[in-house]
């Protein structure tokens, strides 16, 4: 501790901390109305940015009770065989999410401090829990064990795989997009069996360091769209070098809100995709007047 530094004992509600969201699921403060601010105590960094992480703990049990009350979600523990000295982790799933046998959408947040239901805690706090959350798709589709890829294929295996969803469908933001392709490596067959389209958002992904095959490659091409951070409008196309999806402007150069903005835009995408299976036509995506053409890349 620095010298006059105060000691590092933050409240652990929301309440404590004199912030709340507000109707339109902003963070304010409750005597002010102002928006959260970083730096309360100035010269004083390393206390504010403690902080800001007792906080943002606080935003993240905040969001596993909207999951549940909100979005009418179910806490799973995995590994499901678990003994009591193993290490555990947790999923949210819907009551029907096995045996709708309709739809299924998976979610995949990136690595870093994000939890379940969130695609960015500094979205949370600055902006709103739309842009930050999960909560927008999960309510309209609905209407750590190991590393993040074994995490994914566990998922799959136990879950998943299992479900009764004739059309499955993936959003997968920045390192979610790499372990979605290395669930696509490990099984490949499966996915494409059982997946109608991927919405990748500013995924880290790469097919030739990841080393998958051509055959996914060529899948990628025809179920996927990789909206990335961009200046440009949102859906313009955007070049890549990789020979895998169409990569499209998500319409920020934001990282943390390309989902958000491209949230629009992603189910449509998925309409279209569960459309063309129905009439034995490929993915939406491929006809688009701006595809990227791999082959001349």
């Amino acid at each position: 501790m620095k010298k006059d530094e105060p000691p590092l004992d933050f409240p652990d509600t929301l309440e404590g901390f004199e912030y709340a969201f507000n109707e339109k699921g902003q963070l304010r403060h409750i005597k002010t109305g102002e928006p959260f601010v970083f730096n309360y105590r100035e010269d004083l960094h390393r206390w504010n940015q403690k902080r800001y992480e007792a906080l943002g703990e606080i935003i993240t049990k905040y969001v596993y009770e909207l999951l549940e009350k909100d979005c009418n979600l179910k806490k799973v523990s995995i590994p499901v065989d678990a003994t009591e000295s193993e290490p555990k982790s947790f999923i949210f799933m819907s009551e029907d999410a096995l045996t709708n046998p309709q739809k299924l959408m998976v979610l995949i947040h990136g690595s870093g401090v994000v939890r379940a239901g969130q695609w960015a805690r500094r979205l949370i706090i600055n902006e709103d829990l739309d842009s930050g959350t999960q909560i927008p798709f999960i309510k309209r589709a609905v209407a750590e064990n190991g590393s993040p890829e074994e995490h994914a294929i566990y998922v799959w295996d136990h879950f998943i795989a299992q479900a009764a969803a004739e059309n499955v469908f993936f959003v997968a933001h920045s390192y979610g997009g790499l372990a979605f392709v290395e669930l696509m490596i490990q099984r490949e067959a499966d996915v494409k069996n059982k997946v109608t389209a991927v919405a990748l958002t500013d995924s880290v992904h790469n097919v030739w360091h990841q080393e998958a095959g051509k055959t996914i490659r060529e899948w990628m091409r025809e179920n996927c769209c990789n909206w990335v951070s961009s200046s440009e409008p949102l859906d313009t196309s955007v070049e890549s070098m990789l020979p895998d999806c169409p990569r499209v402007s998500a319409g920020t150069d934001r990282h943390e809100l390309t989902s958000w903005k491209s949230f629009p835009s992603i189910f449509k995408f998925f309409t279209e995709a569960s459309e063309a299976k129905t009439s034995s036509l490929k993915p939406a995506v491929t006809r688009r007047s701006h595809r990227i053409k791999h082959e001349e890349l």
